[in-house]
């Protein structure tokens, strides 16, 4: 789904969201002294299914990354996700609970 949704960073709501079919999906995070909290993800029930939420998380990685900050997941969605994706695993802080 990644290649097909366009996410747009809205730094001052600290919020990635795409907008599918006309239904809104975000990604509410926080910047912490070098870290990127991921905070909440949400994406409606009509869209749920189609790669949304991951898309989001790997979107908000990828810019982590290049910001150069960590990542702690708060969100269990984010956190699940990262235990999935090893590829991420420098990212995230010791203390982010991917337990």
């Amino acid at each position: 789904m990644d290649h097909e949704l366009t996410i747009h960073d809205d730094p001052r709501r600290q919020r990635f969201e795409a907008i599918v079919d006309g239904h809104a999906s975000r990604l509410d995070y926080e910047v912490e002294d070098g870290v990127m909290v991921i905070v909440h993800t949400e994406v409606p029930s009509a869209l749920q299914g189609r790669g949304i939420a991951g898309a989001l998380v790997r979107h908000a990685c990828e810019a982590a990354r290049a910001r150069g900050l960590q990542v702690e997941p708060r969100c269990d969605y984010a956190a699940t996700w990262l235990r999935r994706h090893p590829e991420y695993a420098d990212l995230v802080v010791a203390h982010g609970g991917l337990k």
